[in-house]
């Protein structure tokens, strides 16, 4: 239906006749003769129809509109350019040619659309609606062929480096990780569920046990969990599993495979290896085990200097065994009183009390802002400017707490403050890093009982192995890894437990019984007693790295077809009841819910 593509005319085309189809871009009309930009997928060519030269299509041509799908036959001619007169468009790719039409054919006539797709549109619910007309616009076609870009990238470094791809079941069995399961009903045995898989993590390492050694998938993921910016229902991520490897050889691949995507999709290399954290030490200068290093302002401890302050909040949180942590918030002494009530609200959010603070407006300590800095002492006051560089326009912003709630307190008003500052604005700084050896378990207050940081089949540290063992519990450290990207955590995973005898410490650390796990593991359990071989994986989010790549703020811009917020798909009214005949099969209980007689009877849980 054509010869070219609506970026494929160039000046050395001039002279050819040429057929092209798409959809009317713009339609302008200049004192009768009538300019369209036709575009494609790749993008967009002037088609000019002038009466002289055919005068059925230019009559044809006043009929047209934005969005009619039309096909377009003519003579590529040089567009005009002289002294008076520049036709020519710097902007396209084929703007110093144009088409003259010959013929013309309007394959398919559009309706007015709901919206307009050069304009943006703050209503996402009316974008998903007609979710097919948003795709047209320029900036998620983009995305999505970024999408397919970097998805490619990461198949083709796979296989280049011995990985075979090979699919797991989407109806499995539900097992503990950490969220809610979607559940199928199963026709066939009434009464018993399929779950949808939130990662096929012991499929993956049952492939190792099979002896596949490298395996990667390009992994659909289900979780039932409140949604966000970054979160989707159903999600997908490249996930990754090797035997005989150790933590080394996982992060070494990773470095070398997101280097290669990011130099496919945008063109940039991206130094390796990328810089190290342990957990302890992000939580501690950043406040946030997925750092954002790009703003600065790293969090300082100041107990040891003010330990005898005669502010309580500071030296009884240190007396109680806790600490007192600052940042610079370099000249924002002007921030007002709107925004310190903000920054307050989010860190009683957080679980504080309030924030203390100081807006130093000079060099003088008399003219410094705050409700306690007349109880501290000259040499506290020199400790702070000497810890946080303190400059006259600095604002000072405190946590005081036990060590993990102030460093996540303070992390998260961090953040805030570089929203309120911009300071990334036209930032297009790649900052990759791991974080490594996160806590293998934590305590749960409302259970009683310990938890998997992770999940039940992370390996210790070797060093801690032998604690896990003993059930000493309490500071156990995981050989686990998290890649972040500017403040996100692109994916995560560890080394795993391949021995019966640790992974029963585990469960028994777990509180988890020897008949529960053979209930709930029994299939890995007994697929470790028959050589299973040293391994461990990871997985990275896909969605969250084409966003990243892509430079938007929202995992739904580089989604064909995403839920909104409320998890629902719009454009189909998905979720949606279920037929009495559907529920019947399935032999779930039902209340019946009346219908106009227009419609079908349908079921109500």
């Amino acid at each position: 239906m054509r010869t070219h593509h609506c970026n494929e005319i160039r000046p050395t085309h001039i002279g050819e006749t040429v057929t092209l189809i798409g959809w009317v871009n713009t339609v302008r009309d200049q004192g009768g003769v009538i300019f369209i930009d036709l575009r494609d997928r790749e993008g967009i060519t002037q088609c000019v129809f002038r009466n002289e030269v055919s005068p059925e299509a230019a009559a044809l041509s006043h009929k047209l509109r934005s969005e009619d799908v039309v096909q377009v036959t003519g003579k590529v001619d040089e567009r005009l350019k002289t002294e008076e007169v520049d036709t020519k468009n710097d902007k396209l790719e084929t703007g110093e040619v144009e088409v003259t039409a010959s013929e013309l054919v309007i394959v398919n006539k559009a309706e007015v659309l709901p919206f307009q797709l050069e304009k943006e549109l703050s209503n996402e619910d009316l974008r998903l609606r007609h979710r097919y007309l948003d795709l047209r616009r320029p900036r998620l076609a983009r995305n999505l062929r970024q999408r397919h870009t970097l998805t490619k990238a990461a198949r083709d470094y796979l296989s280049e480096q011995g990985f075979i791809e090979v699919e797991t079941p989407i109806l499995s069995k539900a097992t503990p990780e950490g969220a809610r399961d979607f559940l199928v009903p199963s026709r066939i045995n009434p009464g018993q569920f399929y779950a949808l898989p939130q990662a096929p993590q012991q499929y993956k390492q049952m492939l190792m046990v099979a002896g596949v050694e490298k395996y990667f998938q390009i992994a659909r993921c289900f979780r039932d969990e409140d949604l966000r910016a970054d979160r989707q229902p159903e999600f997908s991520q490249i996930d990754i599993e090797a035997s005989f490897v150790d933590q080394e050889d996982i992060i070494v691949l990773i470095e070398g495979m997101l280097s290669s995507m990011f130099s496919r999709a945008r063109g940039v290399e991206v130094p390796v290896p990328f810089e190290r954290l342990t957990w302890r030490d992000a939580m501690d200068r950043y406040g946030s085990d997925k750092p954002e290093r790009r703003i600065g302002m790293e969090m300082i401890d100041l107990s040891e200097d003010l330990k005898d302050c005669e502010f309580r909040v500071f030296s009884g949180a240190i007396a109680n065994g806790g600490v007192v942590k600052a940042i610079n918030a370099k000249g924002f002494a002007g921030i007002s009183v709107g925004q310190i009530d903000k920054l307050t609200k989010l860190a009683q959010e957080a679980g504080a009390k309030g924030l203390a603070y100081i807006q130093a407006r000079d060099t003088d300590r008399s003219t410094w802002r705050s409700p306690f800095v007349k109880r501290m002492t000259d040499a506290e006051i020199e400790a702070l400017r000497r810890k946080l560089d303190i400059e006259p326009g600095d604002l000072i912003l405190f946590a005081a707490d036990q060590w993990e709630p102030a460093c996540e307190v303070l992390g998260r008003i961090r953040l805030e403050v570089a929203h309120l500052q911009n300071l990334l604005e036209g930032n297009d700084e790649l900052d990759f890093l791991w974080v490594t050896e996160f806590p293998l378990l934590v305590f749960d207050e409302e259970e009683g009982r310990y938890v998997a940081v992770h999940h039940p089949f992370t390996r210790p540290l070797k060093e801690d192995e032998e604690k896990l063992r003993k059930g000493e519990l309490n500071g156990l450290r995981a050989q686990a890894y998290d890649v972040v990207l500017n403040g996100y955590e692109l994916g995560g995973g560890s080394i795993r437990i391949h021995e019966s005898d640790l992974q029963s410490s585990m469960f028994e650390a777990l509180g988890i019984t020897a008949e529960e796990a053979n209930t709930e593991f029994a299939h890995i359990l007994e697929a470790f007693k028959f050589g299973a071989p040293p391994h461990g994986g990871i997985a990275l989010g896909l969605d969250r790295v084409v966003m990243l790549a892509c430079r938007e703020d929202s995992i739904r811009e580089v989604i064909a077809f995403p839920k909104n917020n409320k998890g629902a798909e719009i454009m189909t009214s998905s979720p949606a009841p279920a037929t009495a005949t559907a529920l019947r099969d399935l032999r779930i209980k039902s209340t019946y819910v009346e219908k106009p007689k227009s419609e079908s009877p349908t079921f109500r849980d």
